[in-house]
């Protein structure tokens, strides 16, 4: 059976440098990489990582050529794996899917059982990609700070107007936390306040070098969508007791802070990882993404695009130009 998927090819440029192009091809099942459940795939999504994998940014992608997408939802179609029948349907994220493994810009896939979970009965495949990578990443970095401790004052979010940030605003909001929604876009503010967020902050006051190892007592909890000088500007601002999920590295890896705002207000400091994490935690974590979202908000706060659309589009997540969720419909 025939059907589409853009594969990506890596070429030779006359200046010695390789470069990513994209392009939409009729492939067959006997193309796909092994696995033991064959997956209908309905939708995907395009999010940061994506942007890079499709600009050959960062070394993702090893081997060529490749169908990116690093998460997808959609009916399976066959399977050897007893925990999954012909009919459910099921969501992936992670696993370095869209990576090392074909992902979900085609229309079907193969995968190991292993990495999938059946949807709540609540849950569309729609519904699921708008929730997305960058959604169960904020279920997770909302957990987090929910088991480890959120003191006095509002929840920072980082990066709220991307895909994680979006999520994480709107999620933290129906937990009943206050949110503090910090944006370089000015012009989202309304878009944040219906998401949930009670404080929109400009980006610039958390973007230059902290000037002290501690400042005073702003927030109760952080989900850190952007990483470096935005994180250590934010550590020296938690209150006592307080938690930071960090989940992103688009303002960098690096991280210049002291231990001071461990060791004198007790700040937890969690790293989420919503690539290799566990059965157990991803079937907890669509659980409550069921009881939680509000999936009008959520389908408000989505943009549907095709498999056409992703070349053009993924230079502009790159620049941070495209607002909240971006949801491919594979078979549009």
């Amino acid at each position: 059976m025939a059907f589409r998927a853009l594969m990506l090819h890596e070429q030779d440029c006359p200046d010695g440098s390789r470069a990513v192009s994209a392009e939409l091809a009729d492939i067959d099942d006997s193309q796909l990489p092994d696995g033991n459940v064959t997956v209908a795939v309905e939708y995907s999504t395009l999010n940061y990582k994506d942007g890079m994998i499709l600009g050959g940014i960062g070394r993702l992608v090893r081997t060529y050529p490749h169908v990116g997408g690093i998460d997808f939802a959609g009916v399976v179609e066959s399977s050897d794996d007893s925990r999954f029948a012909p009919g459910d349907r099921v969501v992936l994220t992670g696993w370095r899917v869209g990576e090392t493994h074909w992902g979900g810009y085609a229309e079907r896939a193969r995968v190991s059982g292993d990495w999938l979970v059946r949807l709540p009965d609540g849950v569309s495949t729609f519904d699921a990609m708008t929730i997305g990578t960058a959604g169960f990443t904020s279920m997770l970095a909302a957990q987090a700070l929910e088991e480890h401790g959120i003191g006095s004052g509002p929840v920072l979010v980082t990066g709220a107007a991307g895909g994680v940030g979006s999520v994480a605003v709107h999620l933290l909001s129906a937990a009943g936390h206050e949110v503090a929604a910090s944006t370089g876009r000015p012009q989202t503010a309304d878009y944040l306040r219906n998401l949930g967020a009670s404080e929109i902050i400009d980006r610039a006051e958390l973007s230059e070098p902290p000037g002290r190892p501690l400042g005073s007592e702003r927030f109760g909890g952080c989900v850190d969508a952007v990483g470096g000088t935005t994180l250590a500007n934010a550590l020296t601002q938690m209150s006592y007791g307080s938690s930071v999920a960090a989940c992103g590295l688009a303002g960098g890896n690096g991280l210049d802070t002291t231990v001071i705002p461990f060791l004198l207000r007790g700040v937890n400091l969690l790293g989420i990882d919503s690539v290799m994490c566990p059965y157990e935690p991803r079937a907890a974590a669509w659980q409550r993404l069921d009881e939680l979202v509000d999936r009008d908000l959520l389908a408000s706060m989505a943009t549907t695009v095709g498999l056409g659309d992703l070349a053009e589009l993924g230079p502009k997540i790159l620049a941070g130009e495209v607002q909240g969720r971006t949801v491919v419909d594979v078979r549009a």
